[in-house]
């Protein structure tokens, strides 16, 4: 076999780059510039990928979250406000259609990964249905007129639009007041989501560092990993998940283990302890001169399958 060179250029500035491979001076790029999300899909000048990643990206409740308890009127509320989010509408209006509607607590590249998880219906836009919820919740404790649910994001983050989307059609859907509360950098809210003292919901996210379930459910969401001791941020805590996520390692088949992935993931959808939102799509462009291009699971290109005319 013989050897290539693989050369890798840095370019400050992505706009740059794409350019560059519109001009068929640049090979491939794993990143689009936001000038061009809207229309690097068609541009004759090149090949594009927009497929969903291992990215997700979600909001947490916080363990002391009034209104939003594991118990009657705090699983209500949860899952009323996840209906209440037009997850399709904001990804096309405010991403450009660069997400993908969340389905399950992991990712579409994810194996055991399921489109049709009993009952991930939460997931869905049901402004109907988000109502009646909110209602029921309001005959166990009613919810103020002062009230307000807010999501805390980092404004260093680029989430001002996205978040002030979500909180607007809880906003249309509940009739409450909805807000985005942002936080001047990632580390100041990671300092208080660490330390505990936010009391409303937060932006969160994961992106695993293998490709398994168990990266996303036992760090985000198993009792080990609660107080302070992994990725647990909302402290949640169900024995009956637990012990799913431990049978599933002890499983002597895959098979047997995405099963009991998936009885843990219908357990979440009861609970909510964070609402999946959608996931961060693996997006890049190459030359038309580029043959092979894809993008694997981590979002980076195939170089061992690309070849150049």
């Amino acid at each position: 076999m013989n050897a290539i060179d693989v050369w890798f250029i840095v370019y400050t500035d992505p706009q740059s780059a794409y350019a560059d491979v519109e001009a068929g001076n640049l090979d491939s790029m794993n990143t689009v510039p936001t000038s061009a999300l809207s229309t690097f899909e068609s541009d004759d000048q090149m090949q594009a990928v927009n497929e969903p990643g291992i990215v997700s990206q979600s909001f947490t409740f916080a363990a002391n979250q009034k209104h939003f308890s594991l118990d009657d009127e705090g699983r209500l509320r949860r899952a009323a406000v996840s209906m209440a989010i037009d997850r399709e509408q904001i990804i096309d209006k405010v991403s450009n259609g660069t997400n993908t509607p969340a389905v399950d607590f992991t990712a579409p590249l994810i194996p055991g990964y399921s489109e049709s998880v009993p009952g991930n219906e939460v997931l869905q836009y049901n402004p109907d249905k988000a109502k009646e919820l909110w209602e029921q919740a309001n005959q166990i404790a009613p919810w103020g007129d002062d009230e307000s649910f807010d999501i805390a994001y980092n404004a260093d983050g680029g989430g001002k639009d996205i978040y002030d989307a979500i909180c607007n059609s809880i906003h249309n859907t509940l009739g409450i007041k909805s807000q985005a509360t942002p936080y001047p950098t990632f580390s100041e809210m990671r300092d208080d989501i660490t330390d505990r003292k936010i009391t409303t919901a937060f932006r969160s996210g994961w992106q695993p560092d293998y490709p398994s379930a168990y990266s996303y459910l036992y760090s985000l969401y198993d009792s080990e990993s609660a107080d302070g001791k992994g990725s647990n941020d909302g402290d949640y805590k169900n024995p009956e998940f637990d012990a799913l996520i431990d049978k599933a390692n002890t499983e002597s088949s895959d098979d047997a283990a995405k099963q009991d992935y998936q009885q843990a993931q219908e357990i979440l959808f009861k609970d909510l302890p964070a609402v999946p939102l959608w996931y961060a799509n693996n997006k890049g462009v190459a030359a038309k001169n580029v043959k092979g291009f894809t993008l694997t699971w981590q979002g980076i290109e195939d170089y061992r399958n690309m070849t150049k005319e």
